[in-house]
């Protein structure tokens, strides 16, 4: 019987020892091979009846830290984010140009103004007019050039967006397959390393798409769920699909596997596919909204002061442009004064109509003057001009032209105002910048003006969470009530407007804002405006530039008035003086006024409106150009730099985690040895055994 027991005691030990060094082997020939976790023998000591009777292996097992993998697998997701993130910024950075160059974009409008500075000192030069034509439509066209391209980028994200929910749910499927191998593995005790390792390699991918949680299974293998808990992986893999419209924000469903349960939203916090998200829905609509707003503003300027001037000799015809109101509520909220002169070919005044807004009356060549009402004002103003020209309101445009032979109108601003804007600057008569759609939303519209909407016209909008997780879909409709109050009332209503996440409001200079007020951050997004103000008019979003569509697609809007580029001798140079004494004129060759005006128009203060990484201010068009510049290279420079810091943390975190599952050349020599000796000890005891045996067989 001892023999026996020495016998058992020495095999099971050599197969241990043999089974050692097939994992010492395994180890060392995999020293370099990426993403491989050296193996450890498990064993323990048989005993039968309270005697000893050798050793079995009991498990193969894969040597993990599970701290230092998922801190491992957090940074990945972290250096995976930020380094798509500071990848495709870098790029859109890179449209607006080298600060340090003259092709900056930001030193084109200097260009702009430069030029108009020249052409002051000469009006009387074709040359430099056109120059400083030519520089305008140079800064225009770098913007609207730069706002597709930042739209191109957003399309190249969004498509890689979708390539990585496809790349994930392969991942899903391989990491849930692998389940049950190694599961099958484990029930027979067998060798399961090798699909671990795979399994290990593809959560580590997983990681850096998304950010994940991870569980050993009991019987072997992983469950993956996403941040908040959902299972993605483990007992069959979900469908992950990205849902997402060109006006609303992306967001990540999940469907269960098998169909089995609702499809429900999952948060992204982490990993490349955050990144993308955010670019897409947050950081390129921002930097295309700060450049809209931008170039809007700098336009505004340069037409404040075109509007303010007049060309020598005046154009026979100022034509508006499309304001989005009615007369009526357009004319409504003027005050101060402004005068409308027709003046002959020499700059002699030939009629002049004086509009007092705040005394609401006409006065024709300093007469005194005739009353008039909003809903009177274009009747009366062509009774004023009388032979000498008429005035029209066609689809939201306001148009003035001179009767008679070579006559031409020219208009003294004087103290009129509302919105911020004077009278003709308000309907753009003599815009030096024009524009494709709506790119001012200072409306000048009050609380109490008519909304002109269709009433029963519908708007839906979506409020959602930061991450784009929908929060509520709304369907707002148009109130029978016809003031703008009777409007905001029905965007906030508590039941079928926004009122539970945040409100609508309308400021000084009639734009309307969203702000979220409730204990979520709400994000708005239009999904369908079907209104309108007026038939044909412009609908909601559109007036007062609501939603990503709207103000992502404003920089693009802009260009050079095409009058103006056929004919650069009707840049308005002058300004009309209305001191000059009867028979004189009040227009005179060679008065560069307005070109100086012009040239200055980047130093007088705007009012900003929130765009991109600047929230409401008032500063100069040149100032804001230099905080605008600095807020990307800032950016670019954070992104950088978060990139840099997370990939440096995944590193470390890497490193750790090797030292603990990587292969350590000297540790396995000394378990090579152990082994070794183990087996030779084994096979020597058997050999004992056998001796043992010859000789009792000998004497029996």
């Amino acid at each position: 019987m001892s023999l026996n027991v020495t016998m058992r005691t020495a095999t099971t030990g050599m197969l241990a020892a043999q089974t050692g060094l097939r994992a010492v082997s395994d180890n060392i020939s995999n020293v370099n091979t990426p993403g491989y976790v050296r193996k450890e023998v498990e064993q323990r000591p048989v005993v039968v009846n309270g005697i000893g009777m050798g050793v079995e292996v009991t498990a193969i097992k894969r040597v993990t830290d599970q701290y230092l993998q998922l801190a491992s697998l957090t940074a990945n997701s972290d250096a995976a984010r930020w380094g798509v993130y500071s990848e495709y910024f870098d790029n859109a950075q890179a449209l607006f140009g080298d600060p340090s160059s003259d092709t900056f974009f930001f030193n084109r409008l200097d260009d702009a103004y430069a030029a108009f500075a020249a052409a002051a000192d000469d009006p009387s030069s074709s040359l430099l007019r056109s120059q400083a034509l030519a520089n305008v439509e140079d800064f225009l066209g770098e913007a609207s050039r730069i706002n597709t391209q930042l739209r191109e980028i957003g399309r190249t994200v969004e498509s890689r967006i979708s390539t990585d929910v496809e790349r994930v749910n392969e991942l899903l499927s391989q990491i849930n397959r692998l389940n049950a191998d190694i599961s099958r593995a484990w029930l027979i005790e067998q060798d399961s390393s090798g699909s671990e390792n795979i399994q290990s390699g593809l959560v580590d991918e997983l990681s850096s798409l998304l950010s994940v949680q991870i569980a050993k299974r009991p019987g072997g293998g992983v469950d993956i769920r996403s941040a908040e808990g959902v299972k993605l992986a483990g007992d069959g893999a979900a469908t992950l699909s990205y849902v997402r419209t060109d006006s609303t924000r992306g967001y990540i469903t999940a469907r269960p596997a098998g169909g089995i349960g609702s499809t429900q939203a999952i948060q992204i916090p982490g990993g490349e596919l955050r990144g993308l998200m955010d670019l897409r829905d947050q950081k390129l609509p921002a930097l295309s909204d700060q450049l809209g707003e931008f170039v809007a503003r700098a336009a505004e300027r340069l037409n404040a002061a075109h509007n303010a001037a007049s060309a020598v000799p005046p154009p026979a015809t100022l034509s508006g442009r499309l304001t989005g109101l009615d007369l009526d509520t357009a004319i409504s909220g003027f005050t101060g004064t402004s005068t409308i002169a027709i003046v002959d070919p020499a700059g002699v005044v030939q009629r002049t109509v004086a509009i007092d807004f705040d005394a609401q009356t006409m006065s024709i060549d300093g007469a005194p003057g005739g009353p008039f009402t909003a809903a009177t004002f274009l009747t009366d103003l062509n009774i004023s001009l009388g032979a000498f020209g008429s005035a029209t309101f066609t689809d939201g445009a306001l148009s003035i032209a001179a009767t008679g032979p070579s006559r031409g109108v020219a208009i003294d601003e004087g103290t009129s105002m509302k919105a911020g804007r004077q009278f003709s600057h308000f309907f753009g008569l003599n815009d030096l910048v024009r524009s494709t759609g709506y790119t001012t939303y200072e409306t000048g519209l009050t609380p109490t003006d008519p909304h002109g909407f269709i009433p029963g016209d519908t708007l839906k909008l979506l409020l959602s969470q930061n991450d784009g997780k929908p929060l509520q879909e709304v369907t707002v409709t148009v109130p029978g009530g016809a003031t703008m109050a009777d409007l905001i009332a029905a965007l906030n209503s508590s039941t079928t407007g926004v009122g539970f996440y945040g409100a609508f409001s309308l400021d000084g200079n009639g734009a309307l804002s969203f702000a979220s007020t409730g204990a979520t951050p709400a994000n708005l997004s239009i999904v369908v405006d079907g209104t309108q103000r007026g038939i044909g008019g412009p609908s909601v979003s559109q007036l007062f530039g609501l939603g990503v569509v709207e103000r992502s697609a404003r920089a693009g809007r802009f260009l050079a008035s095409p009058t103006l580029v056929s004919d650069p001798t009707k840049l308005a140079f002058g300004k009309l003086d209305l001191t000059a004494l009867p028979g004189q004129p009040a227009l005179r060759p060679g008065d560069g006024r307005g070109a100086l005006a012009l040239a200055a128009s980047g130093d007088v203060a705007a009012r900003f409106q929130p765009a991109g990484s600047l929230g409401q201010v008032t500063m100069t068009v040149s100032r804001y150009a230099s905080e605008f510049g600095g807020s990307i290279g800032r950016e670019a420079a954070a992104a950088e730099t978060r990139k840099e810091s997370a990939q440096s943390v995944y590193a470390e975190a890497t490193a750790r985690r090797q030292a603990v599952e990587g292969v350590n050349l000297d540790e396995e020599l000394v378990r090579l040895t152990t082994y070794q000796q183990a087996f030779n000890a084994s096979a020597r005891m058997i050999q004992a055994a056998k001796d043992l045996f010859d000789v009792l067989v000998q004497m029996v």
